[in-house]
């Protein structure tokens, strides 16, 4: 009889897909890193951002750390200073380069981080092929985590190249692309939900990250979700009603980053002479008042609900309202090619739930009931940071498609805006 493993797979099937899968991943970074130049590749452009050599040569540290160091006898380390210059914040891993100075690892170079791409890919093929049955499932687990924190990788790599190419003077393009033909905005519409008990986070067959579980039960008083996200222009009747400069919208500490900060619009938009300009990954063009607004922070997002009469979902409401909803999981993700929101389509439903832009929730980003870190360092991997930060569901035009879930939640500090967040508004019923 054929060893069965995890959801009722045989065992050489599924080591068999774990390979493509590794092989398909691992190369999609490698796409997305293949326009930038060594230059490009090295440079940092603010402590939040990393640069794209880096996000390589990092992801390929994690499995040779997590799994080439404890599953592959004899396996010899690549560079043993690698382990110092790109571990992220692993602090039983041991100590590592601080990360606001990854700018300034001028070498190793792009060559030599290809390098070590392929001595570690070679090297997993070979553990992936050669596990001994009694391990694979652990060993699974773990190589499960590394793809899916090499997609969560990927992202970062577009969003933080986006931000340092918005910063040149020259303004280049990272993807040349013909814009879109305009659309109509839907008018907004709503989608009601019944209050209740209800219940959400990950509980079922498949991969989820530690912080989407354990599956627990929420009480909802009745709401109504916007079936699409904030437009642009939205957010412009936000700003020409002088939203920047009126304190009542806004919490304390959202308006003290505002003035200090001088924020006056999203990041990446520009006041023209012939009206406003946004930068995107295909360069910068005319804003688009159709399409949704990105690149805000929460206390934009927030003061922008408040100035609208409404207020953002928490993450139960919005998870709720998506799964009862039957909502299809699918959207305009990295693999549609856009790099940037599109306009909703129109029609009835629940829109662009999955794709455009990161949703800020009203949910600060704590553990559910029952929580508990996995032990040693891969318990660093969520948990540690359950603090002063906000929720935000639904993925971007630059996630990984293959990537979401519908109890996915991603995290970023109130103030972040280089990130793809953005807005859908919810009331009360």
């Amino acid at each position: 009889m054929k060893p069965i493993t995890r959801d009722g797979v045989p065992a050489g099937i599924e080591r068999a897909r774990m390979a493509v899968r590794y092989a398909a991943i691992r190369a999609q970074t490698e796409t997305l890193a293949a326009p930038l130049s060594a230059e490009d590749q090295t440079v940092q452009s603010m402590a939040d951002c990393s640069p794209t050599k880096w996000h390589r040569a990092h992801t390929t540290w994690f499995f040779e750390t997590f799994l080439l160091a404890r599953f592959a006898p004899g396996y010899s380390v690549f560079d043993p200073s690698y382990g110092y210059l790109f571990n992220s914040y692993y602090e039983a891993v041991g100590p590592r380069h601080p990360r606001p100075e990854r700018g300034l690892l001028s070498r190793p170079g792009v060559a030599e981080i290809a390098g070590y791409r392929r001595h570690v890919d070679e090297a997993m093929e070979r553990l992936i092929a050669a596990l001994e049955a009694a391990i694979w499932r652990e060993a699974a687990a773990l190589l499960e985590l590394g793809l899916q924190h090499e997609q969560q990788h990927q992202e970062l790599i577009l969003m933080d190249i986006k931000h340092a190419l918005s910063l040149n003077p020259l303004q280049p393009v990272y993807r040349a692309q013909a814009p879109a033909a305009p659309r109509a905005v839907p008018a907004l519409s709503w989608h009601a939900v019944a209050g209740g008990l209800r219940q959400i986070g990950h509980g079922g067959a498949g991969f989820a990250f530690d912080n989407e579980t354990p599956r627990h039960k929420v009480w909802l008083e009745p709401f109504r979700l916007a079936c699409r996200l904030v437009t642009c222009g939205d957010y412009l009747a936000f700003i020409e009603a002088e939203g920047y400069r009126r304190p009542e919208f806004w919490l304390s500490e959202g308006w003290a980053a505002a003035q200090q900060q001088g924020w006056t619009a999203p990041l990446y938009w520009r006041r023209e002479a012939t009206g406003w300009s946004v930068f995107t990954l295909t360069g910068r063009r005319a804003l688009d008042p159709a399409e949704p607004v990105v690149h805000v922070s929460f206390y934009e997002a927030d003061a922008f609900a408040r100035w609208a009469g409404k207020r953002l979902p928490s993450e139960a409401e919005w998870e709720v309202a998506a799964v009862e909803a039957g909502a299809a999981m699918d959207g305009n993700l990295a693999d549609r090619g856009l790099l940037h929101p599109a306009p909703a389509a129109g029609g009835g439903g629940l829109q662009q739930l999955i794709g455009d832009a990161w949703e800020w929730t009203a949910s600060p980003y704590t553990a559910y009931p029952g929580f508990r870190p996995a032990a040693g360092a891969i318990g660093e991997y969520n948990g540690k940071f359950m603090s002063n930060q906000m929720v935000l569901r639904g993925g971007a035009a630059v996630t990984p498609a293959g990537h979401m879930r519908w109890t996915y939640r991603n995290f970023f500090p109130p103030a972040a805006r280089w990130a793809f967040g953005g807005i859908r508004l919810a009331e009360d019923a």
